[in-house]
């Protein structure tokens, strides 16, 4: 457990010394964001751009997170135990590409869908049912989008959320059909 402290102090250490443009905490067994790199990154906060939080254990993110980091425009939280957004996601006016792929996501994270310079969602290897094309039509600058749906029933409806979503360039949709 020292070593991965350790690794986390040297990583932020690293970007703010460098007043670096990203935060990369990856594979560091985090649980939760902590709280100690709030102060040690309050000088460049603004100036943070991607931040990779993963293949860690995360259970959740929070508004403290979001609001401290208002300038992201990448954010990386693949690989973790997550299933739900805060609320102050939709605060990310710069947030151009969020991987949430392999988390637990039920749900499609509807907050995403008034991140205004959204261009990007990976939710690849999540459990999610349904997708509201409706949301995700109005996301001017969305383009693409990977999914995997859990449901059978849901491959009538492709093509359907292909029309509803003119402007994705790429749409990547698996679909598997989960034994009754």
């Amino acid at each position: 457990m020292g070593e991965a402290v350790a690794r986390v102090a040297r990583k932020v250490n690293d970007t703010v010394e460098n007043k670096a443009d990203s935060l990369d905490l990856a594979n560091c067994k985090l649980m939760s964001f902590p709280v100690g790199v709030y102060k040690a990154v309050r000088s460049v906060a603004e100036g943070i751009h991607r931040i990779s939080l993963a293949n860690n254990e995360l259970k959740s993110i929070t508004s403290r997170f979001v609001t401290t980091f208002s300038q992201l425009r990448e954010l990386n939280l693949a690989g973790n135990y997550l299933h739900r957004l805060p609320e102050e996601i939709t605060s990310l006016l710069h947030l151009r590409a969020i991987d949430l792929s392999r988390n637990r996501f039920r749900r499609f994270p509807e907050p995403l869908a008034t991140v205004p310079a959204l261009e990007t969602i990976d939710l690849e290897e999540n459990e999610i049912a349904e997708v509201p094309t409706d949301k995700l039509a109005s996301m001017a600058l969305l383009r693409s989008l990977n999914l995997i749906l859990e449901s059978i029933r849901m491959v009538e409806d492709i093509p359907a959320a292909g029309r509803a979503l003119p402007g994705i360039a790429a749409m990547v949709v698996v679909v598997c059909q989960v034994p009754d």
